[in-house]
């Protein structure tokens, strides 16, 4: 079975700054991934690679088989990017927001679907809301929502829950386990390692540009045994 995502010796510069230093890694069909490190680590890069924003100086990364360079339409339709940064449309109300995004996508009548990911994300109430109007957590929520209105079988999530309540926290999580169950490959970056211990089945730890840790979340608790995964991130990161 093809990888979900396949990154191979994948090296970018910014001028003197090395962001990614022969990154290689494969990330299976229906797996919950955690990609974890420090700021400048380069774990942005390297999803901004995948998802066609930044070209790499060399190396290759498909999705579900497909170049992101050679056949960028085909891997983006495969994917869905929730981005770290606020970025929205001040002229439209969310539904409209999602309506559109549906239709980058080729996909028209999707209000079923739209609905169903406006109810798991509690934004019902907000759907004719201006986007202008709505609070930084709301505009998170819409991101997320964004993300999935094309039902991509890859889902990345780049640290989704900062600066959301813990309410949402719980629904969104429960929502992506749902959808992970489903069979979505779901990729997730996050601050609160927590997030990634429970979640997560399979974790890399970056730094500097490279992966220098990668296995199973229970064989990285078992190789320090009683340390929580912030300890274990920390000795990887310090070693």
């Amino acid at each position: 079975m093809v990888a979900a995502v396949s990154i191979v010796d994948v090296v970018k510069h910014f001028g003197s700054l090395r962001a990614l230093a022969g990154v290689s890694l494969d990330i299976e069909q229906g797996e919950f991934f955690g990609l974890l490190g420090p700021n400048g680590a380069g774990k942005t890069t390297l999803i901004s690679s995948l998802a066609g924003l930044v070209r790499p100086d060399s190396g290759a990364i498909s999705v579900m088989g497909h170049d992101v360079i050679r056949d960028f339409r085909e891997a983006r339709r495969l994917l869905g990017v929730v981005p770290q940064e606020l970025v929205f449309d001040p002229f439209f109300n969310v539904r409209e927001t999602l309506r559109i995004q549906s239709g980058y996508f080729g996909i028209r009548k999707n209000d079923d679907w739209i609905d169903e990911i406006l109810e798991n994300l509690d934004l019902t109430s907000k759907a004719d809301v201006n986007m202008r109007r709505l609070s930084g957590g709301m505009k998170r929520r819409v991101l997320v929502a964004q993300a999935l209105v094309h039902r991509p079988p890859v889902i990345v999530l780049d640290e989704p829950t900062a600066g959301v309540d813990v309410e949402l926290r719980q629904g969104l999580w429960q929502f992506i386990r749902r959808l992970n169950g489903e069979g979505h490959t779901i990729i997730l970056t996050t601050h609160y390692l927590e997030e990634a211990e429970a979640l997560c089945n399979r974790i890399a730890l970056m730094k500097l540009g490279k992966v220098v840790a990668l296995d199973t979340t229970i064989n990285l608790m078992a190789a320090h045994p009683g340390a929580s995964l912030e300890e274990v991130f920390v000795r990887t990161l310090q070693s």
